[in-house]
């Protein structure tokens, strides 16, 4: 029989990728998109199909991470053997403008799909999107074993859906993992995260339709890989026998400093001679250097980075310059 999966957050990054992913190996893939006057479903509409045409194997549904009216029903109906948690308000800087929200839909809103699946009883695989910046400030490399000290309202409301997941799968023998996922980019990256902000504005600034860009703190350290790469990671991770915690990223740290540096050489430029700084792009509590320690992912899953960094900025530059000059027609 097909496999089927639920993935919440599918139209965001993650959720489009994995669902290329699990279409590739046949499976049926079911998605949560949350109603809305405008339609944002961009980056999955070249694998979606008209639900009538036989070859349709993802299905959208309308619901809504603050609430819990819709997912118990939805889940007994469909029984999932697989649950993907990407679902939420994922931007660090906009949750201290949103803290409330962002506690609401990304903490209690792993809480509320846990409780459907428990009260649901069905037998199910469930993945949780954790997340590096939960790790704060603690001395890198951060792995499984790194103490959580969150500095964001988003660290916070990802530090308590942690533990909240292992909490489920301690009290209730849930088949629950936390995938704690570094940062991981791609030319589908809203453009508001630094990565995507600095490669729009280039292919603008190449373009001629922009002459400045704007950044905040330049020195912050990320590991910075492939998204493509971290979906295969959170798809092995719910094949194992048994149900753990595992820290995905690439080891390998660069500043947004080193992120311009690579991005501008690469289209001939000199950064400096275009970015600003300007103090609302900065966050009240700063996380200065994340680097992940992926042994047990390595050892355990089997996964490995496939796009080096220098490979990942590329990939970016060269989709948004082919976007700009696609737009400008």
């Amino acid at each position: 029989m097909t496999t089927r999966a639920l993935i919440t957050g599918i139209t965001g990054q993650d959720g489009s990728y994995l669902a290329e992913l699990l279409l590739d190996k046949g499976y049926e893939v079911h998605g949560l998109i949350r109603r809305s006057s405008t339609v944002n479903t961009s980056r999955i509409d070249h694998i979606y199909r008209e639900p009538h045409e036989p070859d349709a194997r993802l299905f959208l549904h309308h619901s809504d991470l603050t609430s819990t009216d819709i997912l118990p029903s939805l889940l007994q109906d469909l029984r999932p053997a697989e649950v993907y948690h990407l679902g939420g308000q994922s931007h660090v800087r906009v949750s201290f403008e949103e803290a409330e929200y962002t506690g609401d839909v990304t903490g209690l809103g792993a809480t509320r799909v846990l409780e459907a699946i428990r009260h649901s009883g069905i037998d199910t695989r469930f993945y949780q999107a954790s997340s590096s910046e939960m790790f704060g400030n603690a001395p890198p490399p951060q792995n499984e074993s790194t103490p959580l000290q969150p500095r964001s309202p988003y660290a916070c409301a990802k530090a308590y859906a942690y533990w909240m997941t292992a909490g489920y799968r301690d009290a209730y023998g849930m088949f629950a993992c936390n995938g704690i996922l570094f940062n991981h980019e791609s030319p589908r990256r809203g453009d508001t995260f630094v990565t995507r902000k600095i490669t729009m504005a280039l292919a603008r600034i190449l373009a001629g339709s922009q002459d400045r860009l704007y950044l905040g703190n330049l020195d912050a350290k990320r590991d910075w890989g492939y998204a493509p790469d971290y979906v295969e990671a959170m798809w092995m991770m719910l094949q194992q026998d048994q149900p753990d915690d595992y820290v995905v990223g690439t080891g390998v740290t660069h500043s947004v400093n080193e992120f311009l540096e690579a991005a501008f050489s690469y289209a001939g430029l000199d950064w400096r001679e275009y970015v600003e700084f300007d103090e609302r792009y900065t966050r009240p509590n700063e996380v200065n250097y994340l680097v992940a320690d992926s042994t047990k992912a390595k050892q355990r899953l089997g996964w490995e980075p496939k796009v080096s960094f220098e490979e990942l900025v590329k990939i970016m530059v060269d989709a948004d310059v082919a976007l700009v000059a696609e737009s400008a027609q």
